[in-house]
């Protein structure tokens, strides 16, 4: 069988849920704050993944505004039950303190590609909750349990109630079936059945380098739950120098043939600060039943970065030069923050353009006007031409290299308060627990009052550079070299326990001045480079 090199799906993609219908496979993965919400991929061979549906795309399914970074979309399941699909999300509306507001809903749809039913509220009790379809045709909400009053043991187990999809609701007993392994913050649970045994995977660890997936079986639903004998199943906890790092947080999949595979979400960790700048990814491992019942991960449970699966993969389109135009609307490869109101934030048009209307301030929680699209390389170069005519500092528009309202950096056409127009660079690098917004040089770039500016970032491994041209120009240097693992679950305010995203490079505008002033994008280039310091890059 072919090898294919781990990830599968580069740069943010987290929870991954994954589930095959016939002869298609489908994963599921977590969006946080980005909208529309949730990713599905299709795929037909384990090794070549396309994206076909972000399901939760109107107000009625998903509505962010207000959600703090890295709240919003957690861990979505995916299952399908004979006859339709079912997905189940959390919408966590804030992430401090003691309490969550973890909204749980669930979705339905005949097609994956929709449409998909308004959603069925069913409790706000945890996060990530799962979906189990039993042989005899019941079906079980699966749910961790949050605890806010066991500080700062607040996860309290795993929960399992019975769901009428009839009247659409939980109904029955409640009862928790699974409080963990030493390892501890158990979460992220999927069900099984096999063989008569009921089998419980888990996430544990927390979700950075102690992370891992856990699993337990018992032969009645309701438990007690063994755990396995070689707990966890997969990790590199105990593996600093494996090229995956914060493995944990899986589900499985059997093909027609009977083979296994587990996917689970991963990091690969730049520099000696260890930064993951592409977020969470998602990776998969061959796996096998042992004669024990008990599913093994091969060569586990530290992951491996090349397993065999049923094709090669085509990294054609992988390293192809992107550069998108918006004549027939805004690529699939974008994403907006929160809000479901687009014709509110931008809109595109026959002319090609992207035009992007002046909202909030750059890391605003409501409604901030940026277009962008995630960073899949460690290396790259990004442009794009920008028709923007500010009268004062109040407006400003450009090119943004982003992760979170405490880690971005923002190459902006402005102006002076007098009305000259401006080059201005916004460099917000936290240094948690502490965040601030600097500007880097003293003195901002004149440029003409009009026409067209055009703005690039180089990203190699770790380092940033801006650039800029008038129209006929060739791009020069503005300001210094900036530190770009910056950008990464490690520094998103909250380190990567509470950071949970990736970064993204795309387009912002903002009028403060509430005139709602309009910025035009011609286009924007994405172009990945292969880079002699990115060793892991896939």
């Amino acid at each position: 069988m072919p090898q294919v090199r781990n990830p599968i799906l580069p740069g943010f993609h987290a929870d991954p849920s994954i589930l095959r219908v016939g002869e298609d496979y489908y994963i599921a993965v977590s969006t946080f704050e980005w909208y529309p919400g949730v990713q599905i991929y299709h795929s037909k061979d384990l090794a070549n993944w396309d994206l076909v549906k972000r399901p939760l795309d109107r107000k009625s399914l998903l509505d962010m505004r207000g959600n703090p970074d890295s709240c919003g979309i957690w861990a979505p399941c995916l299952t399908h039950d004979g006859e339709k699909f079912w997905l189940v999300y959390t919408d966590v509306k804030r992430k401090d303190g003691s309490f969550k507001d973890s909204h749980n809903y669930i979705t339905t749809a005949q097609a994956i590609e929709g449409p998909w039913s308004d959603p069925v509220y069913i409790n706000s009790s945890g996060f990530d909750p799962s979906l189990f379809h039993d042989e005899d045709g019941r079906k079980w909400f699966v749910n961790m349990i949050w605890d806010h009053r066991r500080r700062p043991q607040t996860f309290a187990g795993i929960f399992l109630q019975e769901y009428d999809p009839v009247a659409q609701t939980l109904v029955g007993p409640r009862k928790n079936v699974f409080t963990g392994t030493p390892l501890g913050l158990v979460e992220g649970p999927h069900m099984y059945k096999r063989n008569g045994w009921y089998y419980l995977l888990t996430a544990e660890g927390g979700t950075a380098y102690e992370h891992a997936v856990s699993l337990a079986r018992s032969r009645d639903i309701w438990g007690p739950y063994e755990i396995h004998p070689q707990n966890p199943v997969v990790s590199s906890k105990d593996a600093p120098l494996a090229a995956i790092q914060r493995a944990g947080h899986g589900d499985w999949v059997e093909t027609p043939d009977g083979k296994v595979y587990l996917v689970h979400l991963m990091g690969r960790p730049i520099g000696q600060k260890r930064r993951c700048v592409l977020g969470r990814e998602t990776s998969i491992q061959e796996a096998y039943w042992g004669d024990d019942d008990w599913l093994y991960i091969k060569n586990g449970p530290v992951p491996s970065l090349y397993v065999d699966l049923p094709a090669e993969r085509d990294d054609t389109n992988y390293w192809a030069e992107q550069k998108y135009t918006f004549e027939s609307g805004l690529h699939k490869d974008f994403q907006w923050l929160r809000t479901p109101e687009t014709e509110r934030i931008f809109s595109t048009g026959s002319d090609g353009k992207l035009t992007l209307v002046g909202r909030e301030a750059p890391g605003s929680w409501f409604e901030q006007a940026l277009v962008a699209r995630r960073q899949t390389h460690f290396s790259y170069d990004a442009e794009t031409v920008v028709d923007f005519s500010p009268i004062d500092e109040r407006q400003f528009a450009g090119l943004t290299a982003y992760y979170s309202r405490f880690n971005f950096f923002y190459l902006t056409v402005t102006a002076h308060s007098d009305g000259q127009r401006e080059l201005l660079i916004m460099a917000s690098e936290a240094s948690y627990p502490e965040s601030k917004l600097r500007f880097p040089f003293p003195e901002a770039v004149q440029i003409p009052n009009e026409g067209k500016v055009r703005l690039a970032l180089e990203i190699r491994s770790e380092e940033l550079q801006f650039y800029y041209a008038m129209e006929g120009e060739e791009l020069k240097k503005i300001g210094p070299v900036f530190d770009a693992s910056i950008i990464s679950d490690e520094c998103g305010g909250h380190q990567a326990h509470g950071s949970f995203t990736g970064a993204f490079v795309g387009v912002a505008c903002s009028d403060l001045n509430g005139t709602a002033l309009e910025a035009k994008f011609d286009h924007l280039v994405y172009r990945p480079v292969k880079h002699v310091s990115d060793r892991y890059d896939v």
